[in-house]
């Protein structure tokens, strides 16, 4: 169940400093090829495009305080059936029938953060992605400016979740760093905030919401970065489709750049993630 008092401070988000949110002072991440040629959809008209979605990740998908379905990843996929010019429903399914969905036909497309992974291609065909989930350092919002590389953080004290895939990249790449680990992301964050770590190395999603919430308090900013690298990070989160659904893969990547090209997927970005996590 999704916490309200999150929800709650979610939508005031989305409300209030969402639409003071400047796509030129965020950067918006791109996964499109902006010259490529963009292929005529191959899909029967009329016909209806069933995605399935899950509702216990906010914003990516959750329900609304009138049950309705929504989030970044619901307004993405109403998005994508307008510019296929085909009608659409959206249905939430607990997170462990998404791929059986797909399976059995009872829909067409999962639309979930389902990350795209050696084991998630054996159960279904990917589009490209449309967001990944990059590292990023956090320090106190007072810091001087700082790039963080792994010479200037060299005998810096990091602070990091222990056991994660952010721990593993530091002691792979930052080894001349002091790597002090906590027992969760939250409470890497509560260190920052509290004066106790000056420097967080963090889920770039996680802690994008965090500073954009009543939880920060305004206390913490980004600095360096985004660290991408797929070994440690992931290729990202695809719409998923039934093996061999080739023709529907292409429709759907298509659209993903369309809206890419003509600046919705931007404003979706920003729609949700006013504090960019890149």
């Amino acid at each position: 169940m999704i916490n309200r008092v999150f929800l709650t401070a979610l939508l005031a988000l989305m409300a209030g400093t969402a639409v003071a949110a400047d796509s030129a002072a965020v950067f918006i991440p791109g996964f499109w090829d902006s010259q490529a040629p963009l292929r005529k959809p191959d899909l029967e008209a009329g016909t209806p495009l069933r995605f399935v979605t899950s509702t216990d990740y906010p914003p990516f998908g959750f329900t609304g305080p009138d049950g309705t379905l929504a989030g970044f990843e619901v307004d993405l996929a109403h998005a994508v059936c307008d510019e296929l010019k085909v009608p659409c429903t959206i249905q939430a399914r607990p997170w462990n029938d998404l791929f059986p969905a797909l399976a059995g036909q009872e829909a067409d497309a999962a639309i979930a953060s389902l990350s795209i992974t050696p084991a998630s291609r054996r159960l279904a065909d990917f589009t490209r992605p449309y967001y990944k989930t990059p590292a990023r350092f956090l320090v106190r919002a007072e810091a001087p400016p700082l790039n963080p590389t792994p010479a200037s953080l060299a005998g810096q004290r990091i602070t990091v979740a222990a056991g994660t895939a952010h721990e593993a990249y530091l002691r792979a790449f930052f080894p001349q760093s002091i790597i002090v680990t906590l027992p969760s992301p939250e409470a890497a964050r509560a260190a920052l905030k509290s004066g106790q770590a000056d420097l967080v190395f963090d889920d770039g999603v996680g802690a994008a919401l965090w500073l954009g919430g009543p939880g920060a308090a305004g206390c913490c900013a980004f600095r360096g970065g985004p660290f991408t690298e797929s070994r440690f990070f992931g290729e990202g989160a695809g719409i998923a489709v039934r093996k061999g659904d080739a023709p529907l893969r292409r429709a759907l990547d298509d659209a993903l750049a369309r809206l890419a090209r003509d600046g919705r997927y931007a404003d979706l970005y920003l729609k949700y993630f006013p504090i960019g996590f890149y």
